[in-house]
Parts: structure tokens; C-alpha cells; sequence
């Protein structure tokens, strides 16, 4: 289950999840564009209880194409647009490293989770939901022992079913949705149901893998 000790936690990929993703990254502010219903979905969860926080990598950094300043700035605007929304996120954990960097935080190693569980207090991630939208970003949830969920945004989007049976392959219990809105939708009714709350209306059946 997604609770530890009564915390409501949800790990969330930031591009091609929460914003449009980019070939060739996001640079500034106005590059920073929602996916439609994104934004209303991290507040549906936050209304619910739930703490959102968001890990992605961040190469850009690396790279020479995106310094720490342009970075700071596109995640306030991100927020400023999520609290607009009546949503927050607790934190973004950045990965800023090259692969050729040899760091453990970079996806789809599971570093960049380590340090969310330290900041909860966490033993371990087991059921805590992690979205993502790459195999990279699969692989890194299940070597962080999260639950992992794909939303058909971003990378993932217009993926044919044997491609992403490729993704999949080796990592069990994944379940599959069209957007992060449907996401949202499926963990809040099963949280509803599983203490017997009214709530959100029956959520669309997830394919799981």
C-alpha cells in the first residue's frame, strides 16, 4: 500500500509528466508548459492528502545548456502555476549529472529516491507510486521498490503495445494510464475504497503489466 505510518507519498518524473516534454530540455520558464489536466491532478491528490514531490535528471545541467539560476526559476514558475491550480509539491530532487559522471543519483539508479526516503523518514519505498513516463524512469522505481505506474504522456505517448511490453519486461505489477489526471484518478479511488470513502467515482481499470 502507498502509506507509511499514515504518509501519502507519490514520486512523480517531471517531463513529459507534468510539462511538455522537450528534445532539447527545458531552458527557461516560458519552455516550462503543462500537460493539460496535470496541474489539477497533483492538487486533486494534495486535497486528498497526499505529499507529492518530483525526481528527474537534469543533464542540461551537466551539459552547459541549463545553469542552477534558469533552473530555480523554471521550477518557481512551476509552482507558481500549481498553486494557482490549489496544488504544491514538497520537493524536486534533481539529478544534474552526465552519465558520463558515474554519480548514483542519475535514473535509472535509484539514488534520487534514497534521498526522498531520507527526507520521510523512510525505511524503504515499498508501494509508495512512482510516475513515469521512460524505461529508464521504470527500471529506476522498481530499484527504489516503489510501485511503478506509465502514464502515456510525454515519451510514452503513442507507444505501440510491444514496445512498451519491452519496458515492462522484468519489472512486475506495472499498471498503465493515459495521463497523470487518470493516475490520480486510480490511486484516489482505490484509496478511497480501501477505507471505505466516498470519493472519487469508479476510476478507469489501469492496464497492469
Amino acid at each position: 500500500m502507498q502509506t507509511h505510518h499514515g504518509l501519502k507519498l507519490a514520486i512523480l518524473g517531471r517531463d513529459g509528466i507534468l510539462n511538455v516534454f522537450r528534445t532539447d530540455h527545458v531552458k527557461a520558464p516560458y519552455e516550462w508548459i503543462p500537460i493539460e489536466g496535470a496541474l489539477e491532478a497533483v492538487a486533486r491528490l494534495n486535497q486528498d492528502g497526499w505529499h507529492v514531490v518530483v525526481a528527474t535528471n537534469q543533464s542540461g545541467i551537466g551539459r552547459g545548456l541549463v545553469d542552477m539560476s534558469s533552473l530555480n526559476a523554471i521550477h518557481q514558475h512551476m509552482m507558481q502555476l500549481l498553486l494557482a491550480k490549489g496544488g504544491r509539491l514538497d520537493a524536486v530532487f534533481i539529478c544534474p549529472h552526465v552519465p558520463e559522471d558515474g554519480c548514483t543519483c542519475r535514473k535509472p539508479l535509484p539514488g534520487l529516491m534514497q534521498q526522498i526516503a531520507a527526507r520521510y523518514g523512510l525505511d524503504d519505498l515499498s508501494g509508495v507510486p512512482m510516475v513515469c513516463d521512460t524505461a529508464r524512469d521504470l527500471q529506476a522505481a522498481h530499484a527504489a521498490g516503489c510501485e511503478p505506474h506509465v502514464v502515456r504522456t510525454g515519451r510514452a505517448a503513442g507507444l505501440a503495445d510491444a514496445e512498451l511490453a519491452t519496458w515492462t519486461d522484468g519489472i512486475p505489477g506495472v499498471r498503465v494510464h493515459g495521463s497523470l489526471s487518470d493516475f490520480a484518478h486510480f490511486v484516489l479511488h482505490r484509496d478511497h475504497k480501501a477505507h471505505g470513502v466516498a470519493g472519487e467515482d469508479s476510476a478507469p481499470s489501469p492496464l497492469t503489466r
